[in-house]
């Protein structure tokens, strides 16, 4: 009910790629934050597993991608997505280059990883209307925010787990992932954007790679 076929084409690696970032990504932005053909997303963090499935998934689907990114490397790896502009974050301020690129619309939802401090922020580059979308909080659980804000520009926030879902929303997810998302994958509109394969017993080494500002896409472990 959960399992989904390897597409064709792909390693067992890469098909195993797929699912924690797919599952995670249609679920938030189509079915949680309800993003519409012709809609805009800043999502942060775009050079990582989430990140990157989340440009690929909504340029497929008609949205303009905004992200934000720590270095020029991962900056041009978002571009090469097909990004249509990219924040590095220790150049510039990521609000206010929102507002420049939107006219001061701002955009339809952000996709955040960070939590605390940016959620004042994120909460200010929405447009009217739109849905902040909470999907971990590596900067703190806590925030302080304006509900004038968010009551004045009707704005939506939301956010969710997987892994605490009963079975029948992840067989919606995984019956949505197989009619929207595999056929992009089969037509190679869609990657499993791998960073590196190490063996199950540097497990420890894989989580210095996730905390480096060098890795760029999914870390994979393999139980040989």
């Amino acid at each position: 009910m959960h399992c989904l076929p390897v597409p064709h084409g792909l390693s067992l690696i890469e098909a195993a790629a797929l699912p924690e970032n797919t599952f995670t990504v249609w679920y938030n932005l189509f079915q949680r934050g309800n993003l519409q053909h012709g809609g805009t997303i800043l999502v942060h963090g775009g050079s990582g597993g989430i990140g990157s499935a989340a440009i690929q998934v909504a340029l497929a689907r008609g949205i303009t991608v905004y992200t934000t990114v720590r270095s020029a490397r991962k900056a041009e790896f978002c571009h090469n997505l097909g990004a249509h502009a990219i924040v590095i974050k220790r150049e510039c301020d990521f609000e206010n280059e929102i507002a420049r690129l939107t006219g001061g619309i701002g955009v339809s939802m952000v996709l955040d990883i960070l939590g605390g401090e940016y959620t004042a922020k994120n909460l200010r580059c929405l447009a009217t209307g739109g849905h902040l979308v909470q999907i971990a909080y590596m900067l703190g659980r806590k925030a302080q925010i304006d509900l004038a804000e968010v009551m004045s520009k009707r704005l939506t926030i939301t956010g969710s787990t997987l892994r605490s879902q009963s079975n029948a929303v992840k067989a919606e997810i995984a019956k949505a992932l197989y009619e929207q998302i595999w056929p992009m994958i089969t037509a190679g509109r869609y990657r499993a954007l791998i960073n590196q394969v190490l063996p199950l017993e540097e497990a420890q080494q894989a989580h210095k790679l996730m905390e480096s500002d060098d890795r760029i896409g999914k870390i994979m472990l393999v139980n040989a």
